[in-house]
């Protein structure tokens, strides 16, 4: 019965403060190219997924908070990517919207380093 009343806001701070300490480190990876998210399953022939670590999902009130929220939380499960991305918006009557963005938390493939004077693998 509180939520009727207009315990909205207190609803807010808490989903937002929960389990996304390392909120800005995401940013900064995010923005510096080193946390990828795509909507494909797959980001480049270079880069095969090794690993599927699961589902990651974050709902919120403001869509670069739901964002932010599901890149931490695949952060948080050792992830290197995100592939599937996909986001909903809900429309409520009072006018409010509330965002849920979601994809698959991946690693890849470790790289194999490639020893002096050896050929590159031909591409058929």
């Amino acid at each position: 019965m509180f939520f009727l009343l207009g315990g909205n806001d207190n609803k807010k701070k808490a989903a937002s403060a929960r389990g996304l300490e390392n909120l800005e480190k995401v940013k900064e990876l995010f923005s510096t190219g080193r946390f990828p998210v795509t909507t494909t399953t797959m980001l480049d022939e270079e880069r095969k997924v090794g690993k599927v670590l699961g589902l990651v999902v974050s709902r919120g009130y403001d869509s670069e908070d739901a964002f932010f929220g599901m890149a931490a939380r695949a952060v948080n499960k050792g992830a290197q990517a995100i592939i599937g991305y996909q986001e909903n918006v809900a429309f409520h009557p009072d006018g409010s919207k509330y965002f849920t963005c979601y994809g698959t938390a991946v690693q890849f493939e470790p790289k194999v380093p490639q020893t002096a004077g050896a050929l590159p693998p031909v591409k058929a």
